[in-house]
C-alpha cells in the first residue's frame, strides 16, 4: 500500500499507552480551565454585587474583598495543576517511550494534584460556607 509517496505504513510503537496519556493530560487541562473559570465567575459576580450596591442606594449591598483572594487563588491553582500536569505528561511519555521496563506506583504529582484538589475544595466550601451564615 503506497500512501504520499511512502512504501510503509509507520505506526507508533505504543499507541494505546501514549494516547491514554495524553487523555489524562488533557482531563487535567480542561480540569485546571474549569477552575481558573470559576475564580473568574466569583470575581466577576463579586464586582456584580458592589455594582448593584452602588445603583440601589436604598439597600445596603457590600460586595466581599475576599473574592478577589478567592478568584485570585483559583487562577493561581489552575496554573499550578497546568505546570504539573505538563511535567507529569512529559515525564510519563519518556517512560512510555523506554525500552527498559519501568515500575509504576503510586507518583508524587498524583498525590500532590489530588492533594490540591481536596484543599481547594475545602477552602471553597468554607468560603462559601461565611458567605451564607456570616
Amino acid at each position: 500500500m503506497e500512501s504520499f509517496g511512502v512504501n510503509a505504513l509507520i505506526m507508533i510503537n505504543r499507541y494505546a499507552d501514549h494516547s491514554a496519556n495524553e487523555r489524562t493530560y488533557l482531563a487535567w487541562i480542561r480540569t485546571s480551565i474549569a477552575i481558573m473559570a470559576f475564580g473568574f465567575l466569583i470575581e466577576k459576580f463579586e464586582l456584580f454585587v458592589s455594582h448593584l450596591g452602588a445603583i440601589t442606594n436604598n439597600v445596603e449591598i457590600h460586595a466581599s474583598p475576599f473574592a478577589e483572594v478567592v478568584g485570585l487563588g483559583l487562577f493561581l491553582v489552575g496554573i499550578l495543576i497546568i505546570i504539573t500536569a505538563t511535567v507529569r505528561f512529559f515525564r510519563y511519555k519518556s517512560s512510555i517511550e523506554c525500552d527498559e521496563s519501568v515500575i509504576y506506583g503510586v507518583k508524587h504529582t498524583n498525590i500532590f494534584l489530588s492533594a490540591l484538589l481536596i484543599f481547594m475544595a475545602l477552602f471553597l466550601s468554607i468560603y462559601i460556607g461565611l458567605q451564607i451564615f456570616v
